[in-house]
């Protein structure tokens, strides 16, 4: 199999969710440091679009959105897992809750003005502006929380977090879940990006011991690699046999009357509104795939989680 290259930034918090997984389950992997703010010039030539951090390669398959990465992770790697029996569906749904919910509350807190202030101390203000402008267009249709109404929400859903700490060192029993991985990165940015507000974390002390115990697992071993260099990876790759590879699920699932090898968009339904176009090659249960072809990457297959993405025709 190819590497697993991981086109990321150091202070995203959902890079932080995949780099910690790598870690536990002790998996190699290339680095690939991508803009934090538009343009993403090569982040599109290899997404088509599609333009969150981060995204995972494999070869001239990318894998886009942490449901779907962690799914591949687990594919790859089953042990140790993150999706424990009994009770996976439990975690999976605590993780949904923590990837939306709790993220977008811990968010409005941290950017707050004085958490804003911190995280761009030094820089001139354009840059400030411009990461504003930024998250503003990918926020379209999108309730933003006030963090007069987000910190109080975010108190709250910290004391639920520690009271599931109770019995265990980890939320849902002795070792790390995915629902561990997703609750950690919103938290972790608010500890280590936007200090100044992280006094919030002060009242639940079995949440902070945690958080110490998932820092410990750390992002396992990895090399640099530039976007370059990752672009001429996918060239010189085919990409996997739908039903074959890290996604082995292949049976159609028809929820749309739009037949495979149609021409179609997939974009996310909220944050980051930017479309995905390709031929239509796989629709499951769990995912879409789409065909695409890029001047300089080649043919690739991209990857999407069913949940939280819309599937249409393409205009003609």
């Amino acid at each position: 199999m190819s590497d697993l290259i991981l086109h990321h930034y150091p202070v995203s918090p959902f890079s932080e969710k995949v780099r910690l997984i790598l870690g536990y389950k002790e998996l190699a992997w290339k680095s690939v440091i991508i803009p934090n703010i538009m343009p993403k010039l090569d982040v599109q030539a290899l997404t088509g679009g599609y333009r969150r951090t981060p995204f995972l390669q494999v070869g001239s398959d990318i894998y886009c959105d942490t449901a779907l990465i962690c799914d591949v992770l687990e594919h790859l790697q089953p042990e140790p897992t993150i999706y424990p029996e009994p009770g996976k569906g439990l975690a999976r749904t605590i993780a949904q809750w923590a990837d939306g919910t709790l993220f977008w509350a811990a968010m409005a807190h941290n950017l707050q003005a004085k958490g804003v202030a911190q995280m761009f101390a030094g820089a001139p203000p354009e840059v400030g502006k411009a990461f504003g402008d930024d998250r503003k267009a990918m926020r379209t249709n999108m309730t933003v929380l006030r963090p007069s109404d987000a910190t109080p929400a975010y108190k709250s859903y910290l004391r639920r977090i520690s009271d599931m700490l109770d019995r265990h060192d980890f939320l849902l029993g002795s070792a790390p879940c995915v629902a561990d991985f997703a609750v950690y990165h919103p938290l972790w940015f608010t500890r280590t990006r936007t200090p100044v507000v992280a006094d919030v974390l002060d009242v639940t002390p079995a949440v902070t011991a945690w958080m110490d115990r998932m820092a410990a697992i750390g992002q396992g071993s990895f090399e640099k690699l530039d976007s370059a260099a990752a672009i001429a990876v996918a060239a010189a790759s085919k990409p996997t046999e739908v039903g074959k590879g890290l996604l082995v699920d292949s049976t159609f699932q028809d929820e749309h009357g739009i037949p495979l090898g149609t021409r179609v968009t997939v974009a996310a339904e909220s944050f980051g509104p930017e479309a995905t176009e390709g031929e239509l090659i796989a629709a499951t249960r769990t995912h879409y795939s789409l065909a695409r072809t890029d001047e300089r990457a080649g043919l690739l297959h991209v990857h999407f989680p069913r949940v939280g993405f819309s599937l249409r025709k393409a205009e003609a």
